[in-house]
This record gives C-alpha cells, sequence and structure tokens, in this order.
C-alpha cells in the first residue's frame, strides 16, 4: 500500500487529531474564560470544580468593572468565575446576572 503523506505530513496530522482529542473534550460542557487580573480582586481562593479544574472562588471587584473571566455576578455582589451553570453563586444569594 502506497504512503500518501510523506513522514514530516504523518506527523502533523497526529499531532492536529491528538490536540483534537485532547482539547475537545476538555471544553465539551465548560466555558472558556479569560484568567481574571488578581490585583483587581478582594479574594485570591480557587476551588476545584467536579471536572477537575482549579477555578477562581468568587471574589469582589476592586475596580468596580466586572473582572476578566467572570461568569455571573452573585446576589451579594461577588462575581463568579464557575465554569459551569450548575451551582453558581450557591453560597452568594444565587445568581443576579449572566456576564
Amino acid at each position: 500500500m502506497p504512503r500518501l503523506l510523506p513522514k514530516a505530513g504523518r506527523r502533523f496530522v497526529a499531532v492536529a487529531v491528538a490536540a483534537l482529542f485532547l482539547f475537545s473534550g476538555a471544553t465539551a460542557h465548560a466555558y472558556y474564560r479569560n484568567t481574571p487580573n488578581e490585583s483587581d480582586l478582594d479574594n485570591h481562593g480557587h476551588y476545584v470544580n467536579h471536572d477537575g479544574q482549579s477555578v477562581h472562588a468568587p471574589a469582589r471587584s476592586r475596580s468596580g468593572q466586572i473582572p476578566d473571566g467572570a461568569s455571573a455576578q452573585c446576589r451579594d455582589g461577588t462575581y463568579s468565575f464557575s465554569r459551569h451553570h450548575s451551582g453558581t453563586c450557591s453560597r452568594h444569594g444565587g445568581v443576579a446576572a449572566w456576564e
């Protein structure tokens, strides 16, 4: 059977398929968000969500602006960085607004 791609081409295809496999599963049911600027937040804690990902804990914005990566504002005024709707702001009075 003849080889249709040169060795470098086969290597590229293998890497592309591996990358697609790795990243498609990680984002299938998670929202992509930017990393928040820690200097603008009053809390620097993190938690591990049910996907095993480290997520910034809800925090207040020092600047009064919506922080990078915020997915929702909680009723207590904190911003959530949750990657799933389920459980977002559950210990902060619930979701006031989705970002």
